[in-house]
């Protein structure tokens, strides 16, 4: 178990620093000037040298990437060239919003997904296993940007059953203590603001988890169709037992180990995807702060924003392994095996 852990962690640090000299060599690669941008629209030309010495851009690239890395273990990502606040600083503030939304559409995922997955399997071949497969299909190849848009314009623009736009009503948002509105609302004690707040998240999780939904769906079904043609379940039936039974607690719990790992590498994939959802829904997430520093060429806010997605999805794997590791003993076993 600690040999696996070990490796683990060695492949986490060498795949985030993959992620980074990636993210640095695209960064030098974008069009535009990153000293420009930082001493502002008005400066002339010697202003744009001085600031160019400032942020070292003016050093070989070899160094620069150095100092780019030496910094980032530290935590120190820079700062940004459009709201001259550090980057580490800023993405605390916006990260809650993603985390939230993230959080959301995942709970909806695995409501939806695992009974549709379960109804599946369990009607194998049947119309009802057809009518779910070809939706979950149809469901899948719908592209979130545009999924957004339309459920913006449609719930939110016409029925108004939705606001399009914001965390907060005006009047309902609550004092900011963590930054995540729906904890803040809670600690405010008040239900109207608890309400308001998911209220405002719940469209833009919806949207986010729609493409997901058919992947673990699909994924759930395989499993427990595997699960149920396994022998312990044949020597279940064999013995009487009960078919609900069979099919939630022996069927479902071996089917459900196998999807631990979907799960949480959909989790990560969410908060890559979060960036198209936030940018339609106008939400102070990531996402918006990634777009809208790609908008100023701010490179130093769009590394660290970059940086940050990358944590947060190696972060979730190396927990889902160790989870899966943990309750599942095959999973545990071959990796007893390989150390």
């Amino acid at each position: 178990m600690l040999s696996f852990i070990i490796r683990r962690i060695g492949l986490a640090i060498l795949t985030l620093w993959g992620v980074a000299t990636i993210v640095f060599t695209m960064s030098r690669l974008i069009p535009g000037d990153i000293a420009a941008v930082a001493a502002g629209r008005m400066a002339n030309a010697q202003q744009i040298e001085q600031t160019r010495h400032f942020l070292g851009l003016d050093r070989p690239l070899i160094v620069q990437y150095w100092d780019f890395l030496t910094r980032a273990v530290r935590g120190d990502l820079g700062n940004s060239a459009y709201t001259h606040q550090p980057v580490t600083a800023d993405i605390a503030h916006v990260l809650p919003t993603t985390i939230q939304v993230v959080i959301l559409g995942m709970l909806i995922t695995m409501c939806i997904a695992i009974p549709l997955g379960l109804v599946a399997a369990i009607n194998e071949g049947r119309a009802g296993d057809t009518a779910i497969r070809i939706i979950l299909v149809m469901q899948g190849g719908v592209p979130i940007f545009w999924l957004a848009l339309m459920a913006r314009f449609l719930f939110g623009s016409l029925l108004t059953w939705f606001p399009i736009s914001g965390l907060n009503s005006v009047d309902l948002a609550p004092p900011t203590v963590t930054g995540f509105s729906v904890l803040d609302s809670i600690l405010f004690g008040n239900i109207d603001n608890v309400l308001d707040s998911l209220w405002h998240l719940l469209l833009p999780a919806l949207a986010l988890s729609t493409p997901f939904i058919s992947t673990l769906a699909r994924n759930v079904r395989s499993n427990m169709m595997t699960a149920l043609k396994s022998d312990y379940i044949t020597f279940a039936v064999s013995k009487g037992v009960p078919s609900g039974r069979i099919v939630l607690r022996h069927g479902l719990r071996s089917a459900l180990g196998s999807t631990l790992a979907i799960v949480g590498m959909q989790f990560g994939w969410m908060v890559s995807a979060a960036v198209l959802v936030e940018v339609v829904f106008s939400l102070p997430g990531v996402g918006s702060y990634m777009y809208a520093s790609i908008i100023n060429h701010d490179t130093f806010s769009v590394l660290g924003a970059v940086l940050i997605i990358g944590f947060v999805f190696i972060v979730t794997s190396f927990i889902v392994d160790i989870t899966q590791m943990t309750i599942d003993p095959r999973v545990r076993k071959s990796q007893v095996g390989r150390a």
